[in-house]
């Protein structure tokens, strides 16, 4: 029988394959920080004997940019490397939560959690059952990519569905609705509020931003998530799968879920009692009205006694209550389930979370030397007042102006993948621009969060894309890139008209967007 020749690809495919091909070009993220910064060196050489008429609202003279190439600069810049480093905001508090998170994905707990959710779920509730525990699936970081994903696929074609858009579903919900939280905060938050913080010190250096600064909104987008992905899998994207047939190898296709053990059953029964206990308990550690929780009784601001504030210790240990979070049910479900045998299997979970760390560490030292050089040349100062001069030229209604941090955000997540790398170099420009404005870090970052989950789908430079090709691949032979970017652009469309509508909901009802959050800079102006 003749071969016919393969058929051409279409425009999106063809598209997709010149984004490629440019992304591919670009250097690494950790590049890009180290170009930057000597972009800073050299501009604050030329611009050090300019004088500008833009006052400074940290001390109330005209903005002088510091020459960064000087003798004095550069001896201060090498002594001070190391600190700036070891100082950066985001490095301890990723790394802590990470510890933790290690040993819960190592022993297994998060694996039989998420696999348990998803066995018990009725069929006519598997999609949005499926998209929640993708949400849900933010705190493990990476976790979703690999677990969540190919079982999507698994439960889809196990009750006769089709597994692409399991699939589909699945990716909706862990890289789609990346910067939602499902109550229980992710890595990220900490994340994007310590690069956050050190962006608002440009103006501001006492400013302090909450890592739940935006807990409410992201915990009430993932019902929109939920909403929208459920309604997208079942009335469009599946009833277009029906003509595609499944045609991978039948010996690689799975004909069900596998079934937990008797011992994963054990190890989660123990696990989740140990997780009630210890959040009963600590919940009664704060109720006491002198509980050392609270904030003390000299904290500035009349807030003493109080939990949501920046001085109660409690929020200043929210990284360190993840780690434990996940820490304690981790090696409950270890030892009750037989995957750990000895105290070593809980420091090797550590251990191999950092070690897929050391991409992140080495990112964050060019970050942190960045940041540095923009903050020490006064460069943020001038684009920020500069910018927000020019933007209230403009008179743009605010709404419009966060439509624009989120499309320009969406639009850089198509070629830099890193949340944490495209936050470092927008945030240090938009942050400080916008508090001129009037407009707080807090709002800012929120609109940042929806434009940097919408695209993760589409773009073939986010890390994982090829592996959820190869997923695909494994139902049906001939997925190509073009073919998951048109299954999932559906999805990035309107997650992007929505979730920005939802944002402008919350800002325009004045609804609270998480713990310590304005919407204004000052807060209450």
């Amino acid at each position: 029988m003749p071969q016919t020749a393969p058929p051409k690809p279409g425009l999106m495919s063809r598209f997709l394959d010149s984004v490629e091909r440019i992304g591919n070009k670009l250097p690494d993220p950790a590049l890009l920080f180290l170009g930057l910064m000597a972009v800073v060196w050299i501009v604050s050489a030329l611009l050090s004997g300019v004088s500008f008429d833009a006052i400074d609202p940290r001390n109330g003279e005209p903005i002088q940019i510091k020459n960064l190439l000087a003798g004095a600069s550069l001896t201060a810049f090498m002594a001070e490397m190391v600190k700036t480093f070891v100082n950066f905001p985001p490095l301890g508090v990723v790394l802590v939560a990470m510890l933790g998170l290690g040993v819960a994905e190592h022993t297994g707990f998060i694996n039989a959690a998420l696999r348990a959710m998803l066995s018990v779920t009725p069929k006519r509730l598997l999609t949005p059952a499926l998209i929640a525990v993708g949400v849900l699936s933010h705190v493990a970081v990476d976790a979703g990519y690999v677990l969540v994903i190919p079982l999507g696929a698994v439960i889809f074609y196990a009750a006769g569905r089709h597994p692409l858009a399991g699939i589909a579903a699945a990716f909706a919900g862990v890289s789609g609705g990346f910067s939602a939280t499902f109550f229980v905060p992710s890595s990220l938050d900490p994340l994007l509020a310590g690069l956050t913080q050190a962006a608002a010190r440009v103006i501001d250096p006492a400013f302090v931003v909450n890592p739940l600064n935006n807990y409410f909104f992201t915990t009430t987008s993932t019902f929109m998530i939920v909403a929208v992905g459920w309604f997208l899998t079942d009335r469009v994207i599946e009833p277009r799968l029906r003509n595609t047939p499944v045609d991978g190898d039948p010996a690689q296709l799975p004909p069900a879920m596998e079934a937990m053990t008797a011992n994963e059953r054990r190890g989660l029964m123990f696990a989740v009692l140990a997780m009630l206990v210890a959040a009963a308990l600590f919940v009664l550690t704060l109720l006491p009205a002198d509980s050392p929780w609270r904030a003390p009784a000299d904290a500035p601001g009349g807030v003493a006694g109080q939990l949501a504030v920046a001085q109660a210790p409690v929020m200043q240990s929210i990284v360190a209550l993840i780690f434990i979070f996940f820490l304690i049910p981790g090696v409950v479900y270890g030892i009750a389930s037989g995957s750990v045998k000895t105290h070593r299997d809980i420091i090797a979970g550590m251990s191999k979370s950092m070690s897929g760390m050391g991409y992140y560490i080495v990112m964050a030292f060019f970050c942190a030397q960045f940041i540095y050089a923009f903050g020490q040349s006064n460069l943020g100062a001038l684009i920020a007042v500069e910018g927000a001069e020019a933007l209230k030229n403009m008179r743009l209604p605010m709404g419009l102006t966060l439509f624009g941090i989120i499309l320009l955000t969406a639009s850089v997540n198509l070629l830099v993948g890193s949340a944490s790398a495209k936050w470092g170099l927008i945030g240090p420009v938009m942050v400080p621009m916008l508090m001129q404005l009037g407009v707080s870090p807090d709002l800012t970052q929120a609109a940042y969060r929806v434009g940097d989950s919408t695209t993760n789908i589409i773009t073939p430079l986010m890390p994982y894309f090829p592996l959820i090709v190869v997923f695909c691949q494994r139902y049906v032979k001939g997925t190509g890139i073009g073919t998951l970017v048109a299954l999932m652009l559906p999805y990035t469309v309107t997650l992007l008209v929505c979730w920005t509508l939802l944002l402008l909901a919350f800002w325009g009802l004045g609804l609270p967007l998480g713990l310590q959050a304005s919407y204004n800079y000052p807060a209450g102006s």
